[in-house]
């Protein structure tokens, strides 16, 4: 019999298959490999002082160069001889040597040459040029670089919102000037800039984080600019306008809020770029002082020894940047997708 006008026919019920499948869809949207990244560094820099098991800039250099603990020993075969003869000393060992390897040597046998020693699990990453633990001081790079982001996001960010606000608001010689100088800021090289005051007044960290700071701001006063511009012509702000609202109550109340979103997701996108930028300039000798562990002069501490085998001095760093920019990229697009009420229609 059919169903009469009207009547109310229930939905089948979900099956195990579509609950786990809508689970799974719910999941994919979310960025969860690099909030756990993101996670794990966050963590390695605010507990750098518990979990790290050496002091970051002490070494010991009878244990230089140790590669990391799955790395067995490697070792050579070599002929004992009177005296080794020039440019063999890789398939030559002198006999005064040999005895000490092996008392019993004799001339013309052979015997194992240990070429490297193996690792250790003391120093899970192995230990760099100068003995000191890389895990270690991979640790304590990683709060280096979020103090380095965050200090540079406060001032630079707040500089750029100001002259954000102050130009989409007001318009005319304010809006004119505060956009040159954007251009003139953006035609300028960041490296020069931060060589040359390296040069002149030395490496330090409120330099490092003055330069970092003067490269970022021009990116949050143009995109807080653009929205001011649209939010003031709103009918909320012309209402609190006529209300009798100050011009500072109009623009901190009403404007700034509306830019939160956009703010938020400059300053996620603008966090990777500092760590890269940062360890840029460490690589180069313009960025941290030493001894303090950077990132970034971490990578330049082994770049002249990847030749010789000693690649784990500089990989490791490098990796720890690679990660922490891409998982800040990633949860930043994410952030976008989700804030943006016009990409979330397109949904």
């Amino acid at each position: 019999m059919a169903a009469s006008t009207g009547q109310i026919v229930e939905a089948p019920p979900l099956t195990t298959r579509n609950r786990v499948a809508s689970m799974w869809r719910s999941l994919r949207r979310l960025p969860i490999i690099p909030v756990a990244l993101l996670s794990i560094v966050v963590f390695a820099g605010v507990t750098a002082d518990w979990i790290a098991p050496h002091d970051p800039e002490r070494g010991d250099l009878r244990l230089r160069m140790l590669p990391p603990f799955w790395s067995g020993e490697e070792t050579t075969i070599k002929t004992v001889v009177d005296k080794v003869a020039l440019g063999h000393s890789n398939a030559q060992i002198s006999l005064r040597d040999a005895q000490k390897i092996r008392t019993e040597a004799e001339l013309g046998e052979s015997v194992a040459v240990t070429v490297r020693e193996g690792g250790s699990t003391d120093f899970l990453l192995g230990t760099d040029h100068l003995g000191r633990d890389v895990f270690s001081r991979v640790i304590f790079g990683a709060r280096i670089s979020l103090i380095v982001a965050l200090v540079t996001l406060g001032i630079g960010g707040t500089v750029g919102v100001a002259l954000g606000l102050a130009a989409g608001w007001y318009g005319g010689w304010i809006d004119e000037i505060s956009m040159r100088l954007v251009d003139i800021k953006l035609s300028i090289p960041l490296i020069l800039i931060a060589l040359v005051l390296v040069i002149s007044l030395g490496q330090s960290f409120m330099l490092i984080v003055g330069v970092l700071a003067i490269w970022i701001w021009p990116r949050f006063a143009r995109q807080i600019r653009a929205e001011v511009l649209q939010l003031k012509n709103m009918d909320y702000v012309a209402l609190a306008k006529v209300s009798g609202a100050s011009t500072m109550r109009v623009l901190f109340i009403h404007i700034f809020p509306g830019t939160i979103n956009t703010l938020i997701v400059v300053a996620t996108l603008q966090v990777g770029i500092v760590i890269l930028l940062e360890s840029t300039l460490s690589f180069l000798g313009a960025g941290v002082p030493p001894p303090t562990p950077a990132w970034g002069s971490m990578v330049a501490d082994g770049r002249d020894k990847l030749g010789g085998g000693f690649w784990w001095i500089s990989t490791f760093p490098g990796v720890a940047i690679m990660v922490t920019v891409m998982s800040l990229n990633l949860f930043g697009d994410w952030l976008r997708d989700t804030l943006d009420p016009k990409l979330r229609q397109m949904e």
